[in-house]
């Protein structure tokens, strides 16, 4: 299965993104700001990426609008010296429709093939679905992209300017 979006002309300026770590788990959350309202339509609720190696993704999606990126569990991350970051990228709207058979479903899990690659930083996230294919990049929030295949569906996220995972802290007896 396929996450299938569909693309309208830009409305407003991207959203902001917040990053925050989970120093407990090293869970990454990406919350965009401001909030997307509850009215449209399309799906609400959850989309779990999850990867053949139990790696997981998830948007949190509101009226069909990503609303916010956990990254729960982390695939192998591949460290570049340098990630090359798109350079033609399209603002627009991104809108993950309700199915018309399954119009109340809430949750949804996407199994893939999920591969992660990252700047010698780790400030910037490449997370690519599946297998390599043609794409666009659009941008859903200012620090939020997708790829986008021929078919508009989800083919890679990129996380940027994302800040550093604190150190885990150990407790003493």
């Amino acid at each position: 299965m396929k996450v299938a979006v569909q693309l309208h002309p830009a409305d407003a300026s991207p959203a902001d993104v917040e990053y925050t770590w989970d120093p407990d788990t090293d869970i990454l959350s990406a919350q965009l700001s401001p909030r997307t309202s509850s009215a449209g339509d399309g799906l609400s609720g959850s989309v779990g990426l999850e990867g053949n190696d139990g790696s997981w993704v998830i948007l949190d999606v509101a009226a069909g609008r990503i609303a916010a990126v956990e990254v729960a569990v982390w695939p192998d991350v591949r460290q570049l010296a340098s990630l090359s970051l798109p350079t033609q990228i399209e603002d627009v709207q991104v809108v993950l429709p309700v199915s018309k058979t399954k119009a109340d479903v809430a949750s949804l899990e996407v199994d893939t093939h999920l591969f992660a690659e990252a700047d010698a930083g780790q400030r910037n996230f490449h997370f690519r679905l599946g297998a390599p294919r043609g794409a666009r990049t659009v941008r859903v929030a200012r620090d939020l992209l997708f790829d986008v295949d021929d078919k508009n569906r989800i083919s890679g996220l990129w996380l940027l300017n994302v800040p550093p995972c604190p150190p885990t802290q150990s407790v003493e007896p």
